[in-house]
Order: structure tokens, then sequence, then C-alpha cells
């Protein structure tokens, strides 16, 4: 498939995992393994004891029904509750101050700094600091510190200000640096992402095949939107910038093999693709795109697999943000429990496509 791009949603630590509340069921599947990344996220109020705790806290775990969540401790507080002593979750703890550090030298740095500098001012061994920046973040600190340079180049693209100004200021080396790196990651030509996509052709076409009314739509690269229950003014707010123009029989060919990958979706394809995400999310859907035909995966061992195994709830979002259904199989994961989860076309589709494939177990 094409090369998947790596830009972060925002320049904090939290924003590179997901920076979207997370919801009540997510939270408590997150008390329930301990997942320490998601400490500083949520914490956890149990109204019978009047205490709030950090998702990790190792006390025993409370009945659902007499938890609820809060983003921050100070609404805790609020609510009459008082800190845990056995977790502090009003403390910042020596890793996510150790990760803070590395943070900011990485946002500071003119240069990608070494893995060793980054250890050194974080106070940890180069292995230690890997493994918590990556359970953290879900990539490594030289990911991330890409992510940041093509960020802040992209900003400074979008100012309208001179390229080469914009390549050297962002910290590339020179242009080549950054021309590979935009080839493979914007999906259209510096110029054009200054000007917010303009002057990038999306073409698109609809067509009838066994799971409805489906729009696909492409630029010269491949296919960039897949959806059911779409139309062309669903297209335009997806890309408002870009010149979004009817296929006709330009498309027809790349139209034909779509309807065919759709309507057998058990058998692989070789159609190019044009998707860009976060580099969490690029993780997740190349691996998707492994679960054989026939077989799913629950979101657990998702984001096991991309090496993130307490992200549990980040695969399932990166798995919802898939922009070309079927073609990238996101209908293959299921829950742990064996349910089917959500869809973003409907559960009747997600059966369909499943049963078309033959199912197995997770």
């Amino acid at each position: 498939m094409a090369s998947l791009a790596t830009e972060p949603r925002a320049l904090t630590p939290r924003a590179v995992n997901d920076a979207r509340p997370i919801p009540d069921a997510a939270a408590w599947a997150a008390v329930l393994s301990r997942d320490r990344a998601q400490d500083g996220r949520f914490v956890t109020g149990v109204m019978t004891t009047g205490i709030y705790c950090r998702p990790s806290c190792a006390a025993r775990h409370p009945k659902r029904e007499n938890v609820r969540f809060f983003a921050a401790p100070a609404q805790a507080r609020a609510a009459g509750l008082r800190p845990c002593l056995r977790c502090s979750p009003d403390d910042v703890s020596r890793e996510e101050a150790a990760l803070e550090r590395a943070y900011r030298l990485l946002g500071e740095a003119e240069e990608a700094p070494s893995l060793e500098a980054l250890a050194s001012a974080a106070g940890y061994s180069p292995h230690h600091l890997h493994r918590l920046f990556k359970r953290a973040t879900g990539v490594t600190p030289a990911a991330y510190y890409r992510s940041l340079r093509a960020k802040r180049a992209e900003a400074a693209l979008a100012e309208g200000g001179r390229i080469t100004d914009a390549i050297y200021d962002s910290g590339y080396s020179g242009p080549a640096r950054f021309y590979a790196d935009a080839k493979g990651r914007l999906g259209m030509t510096p110029s054009a992402w200054r000007d917010g996509g303009r002057g990038e052709t999306i073409r698109w076409a609809t067509a009838q095949t066994d799971l409805g009314t489906m729009l696909v739509a492409a630029t010269a690269k491949g296919i960039c939107r897949l959806s059911f229950d779409e139309d062309e003014s669903a297209l335009r707010r997806r890309f408002p910038k870009a010149e979004i123009a009817h296929g006709g029989e330009e498309m027809a060919a790349l139209v034909e093999r779509t309807v065919a990958a759709v309507n057998a979706p058990e058998k692989p394809h070789d159609l190019p693709l044009d998707v860009h995400g976060t580099a969490f999310q690029e993780a997740v859907w190349r691996e998707l795109q492994r679960i054989p035909a026939g077989e799913t995966r629950s979101y657990a061992q998702i984001a096991a697999a991309v090496g993130k195994p307490k992200a549990v709830r980040a695969a399932g979002t990166a798995n919802g943000d898939n922009n070309v259904a079927v073609l990238i199989p996101c209908h293959r994961v299921i829950r742990t429990d064996g349910t089917l989860g959500g869809y973003a076309y409907g559960l009747e589709r997600k059966t369909k496509l499943l049963e078309r494939e033959g199912r197995g177990g997770a």
C-alpha cells in the first residue's frame, strides 16, 4: 500500500496517543488492566469510600457501580473526594517527569537529539527511556521528533512563506530530506500543502455494491476515501480546499476494481491507497492489513501487535479513523469478549463482511 503519513494531533505527549476524552467503558477497561499509560488522562472516583485514584492504582478494584470517572483531580475534589494515599494521584511520578523532560528537549531541539542525550536528560538508561516513551506515545523518540519537525514545516508552509525558508526553519538539513518525507506523507506537492490543498484534484464516483451505495474518491496517487452512505457534499467537507471533480470515464476502471474488492472482501487486492494519519494510526492500519480474511483480532491484540499492549482504547480509535473501509479491513477487529463492537457504516454491514469472509475466532 502507499506509505502512511506521520502527523501528531498536537505537540503534547498525551495528544500523540489520543487527545479526546476517554469514554467510561474504556476508562473502566484501563482501570481493570491497571494501565499506567492512562495515568494523567483521568482519575477514578470511588463514591462509597470517598477517594480517587490513578487508573494504575494497585488497590483492589471497586465495584463498577460505585465508580465515577473525572478528567482531572480538581473535579474529583470538587465532588467531595480525597486523593488515594496508596497511588498519590495528585503527584507527578518520576516516569512522568522524565517523559516531560524528554518531550521538552525534543520540542526545543533544532536537530534530532540522540537517544543517549534524551536518556541523560530524563535520568534513565537509553533502553528504559525508549520503552517508557513508546509505551506513553505509541512511537519511538526518533519518530516523535520527525512528527514534530514535519508539523513545524506544515505550519510554516500554511503561513504562505517561502518553501526553502520553511524547510530549514523546521529543522530539515536540506530540501532533499524534506521532499523525500513530503512525497510519502503529504500526498501532494509542498506548494499545494502550503495553500491548504488548493490545486490538488480529488476525483470521486459512486457505485452499487453488495453493501449498498459506495463512494470512492482518489488523488493521482491512490484512493483516499471509500465510504458508504456519503455523497459529494461529505467529500467536500472532508477536503474543503481541494478541487473536487466527478471521476467520469477517467475513474471507470478504478471504480470497477474497487467494487470487485468490496464485493469479495475475502480476496486480496492491489488497489493504490493515499491515506495518512498519526504514526500510531498508521501502525494500526498496517496491522489490520495483516489480518487474514476469515479471521478476526481483538482491539487488545491489535494494540499488542503494534507494541503498545495497554493502548487498547487508542487502537480502537485508530481503527475507527480508517478512511478506506474494507480496503483496510477494520471490520476484522472485534471486542475481546467476541462481540462485534462498533462499525462506522453499521453492524449489519460488518456482519455481512465477516460472514462473506468466513469469520473465525479472535
